[in-house]
């Protein structure tokens, strides 16, 4: 076998070029790993728009920990006030009893045989045996009701243990959610701050335009709705003249009056105006006119078109801002109706009512849990608190993902 040649060395000029492109090649993958490409508006609103979703739906949990809390400490004091009544009685039966026990003492130190032998009086011997028996009795009692006492104290000292351990455990989960909003609000924020001013300019622009689709897109739903509702109604009417026509036909009477005509003409100066419904007239661009007074919902809704422009505060309600359930709770105070705290519960409280039954003063629902509601003002849109960092405003309830309303 021959012997094997050893590989000539590179030459310079190779090794320059195998070098060079080694060092390229670990650029451009140090490069590539680094790299991160610049968030664009679109996805910077969808993350900004998903924080405040879920930090809105840790609120209205922030709501509901904050009311269980506030229930058992009620609960707490109340439990504790009777713990203290209880060992104040406790206390006095003691008393009670130590006297009674040193009475029988000194009554009972000497043998009820020997001391009737002893006593001059027998009279007066079977007079004191029978306080003795009465004192005795007296004991007895005493000691049941000290029993009683106790095992009541006992109980209650329990209860009381139990609720304040359910306190502290609320008010842990309470400051969970605080913070889970804290958290969620602070990183909106820090997405907003990356922005200049006019990007951020932008995603307002954008979220308008939004608004303004989805309120002209109800808007038109609503016209079209109305114009079938008009022609039924001109339809059942031309039906009716002609059924009357035929009647007074097959009768021999007069001839049938013409169906009313579809325009009908404007009434006369004498002819009285329609009666004046409590229904908000659709609220303008800038300045929504409230409703005209009179009944529970025009209280509801005047309170709500009071707060426009008031700012959204989380876990508020009023009379400075409001969360959304906030806001509603406190509307419905303002006509003497009390509702639950947090949005999922409002939901559970009075009639169920379909989207073309609803009435100005209605509670109306968005998203799956249930996490976002308003009070709903007639024409398709409604008065809520939106978010932090934005006020009570008027919008169209097809605006967000609608579940549904309810009339407490």
């Amino acid at each position: 076998m021959g012997k094997r040649r050893k590989p000539s060395p590179p030459s310079r000029a190779r090794l320059a070029v195998i070098t060079t492109a080694v060092a390229g090649g670990a650029v451009l993958a140090s490069g590539t790993a680094h790299a991160e490409p610049a968030p664009t508006l679109a996805s910077v609103k969808e993350q900004v728009d998903r924080l405040n979703e879920e930090a809105e739906q840790a609120i209205e949990r922030f709501n509901g920990f904050q009311e269980k809390q506030q229930k058992l400490q009620g609960e707490a004091n109340r439990i504790q006030e009777k713990v203290a009544r209880g060992q104040e009685a406790m206390n006095e039966l003691r008393t009670q009893l130590g006297v009674v026990g040193a009475e029988q003492y000194r009554n009972n130190g000497i043998d009820p045989g020997i001391q009737l032998m002893l006593d001059s009086d027998p009279a007066t011997y079977l007079g004191r045996a029978s306080v003795q028996d009465q004192v005795a009795g007296s004991w007895t009692n005493l000691l049941r009701r000290a029993q009683d006492e106790q095992r009541k104290l006992d109980q209650e000292r329990a209860e009381a243990a139990a609720t304040l351990a359910d306190l502290d455990a609320v008010g842990a989960s309470l400051n969970a959610q605080k913070n889970q909003v804290q958290g969620k609000l602070a990183e909106s924020e820090a997405l907003l701050n990356k922005l200049s001013a006019e990007e951020r300019a932008k995603i307002n622009a954008q979220e308008a335009a939004e608004k303004a689709k989805a309120a002209a897109q109800q808007a038109a739903a609503a016209e079209r709705a109305k114009a079938a509702d008009k022609e039924a109604a001109d339809k059942a009417a031309a039906d009716k003249a002609k059924a009357a026509a035929k009647e007074n036909a097959g009768k021999g009477g007069a001839t049938a009056p013409p169906a009313p005509a579809t325009n009908a003409p404007t009434p006369a100066a004498n002819t009285p105006a329609p009666p004046v419904t409590n229904t908000p007239p659709p609220p303008a661009a800038n300045t929504p006119a409230p409703p005209a007074a009179g009944g529970r919902a025009a209280a509801i809704v005047q309170f709500a078109y009071a707060q426009l422009g008031k700012p959204y505060g989380w876990s508020k309600t009023g009379p400075s801002s409001f969360d959304c359930s906030g806001l509603t709770g406190a509307a419905y105070r303002a006509a003497d109706v009390s509702l639950p705290r947090t949005s999922q519960e409002q939901w559970k409280v009075g009639t169920r009512i379909g989207r073309g039954d609803l009435q100005p003063g209605d509670l109306v629902f968005f998203y799956p849990d249930l996490h976002h509601v308003g009070v709903y003002i007639g024409d398709g849109k409604m008065i809520h608190a939106p978010r932090t960092g934005k006020n009570i405003e008027v919008l169209a309830i097809g605006v967000m993902p609608y579940m549904g309303a309810v009339r407490p």
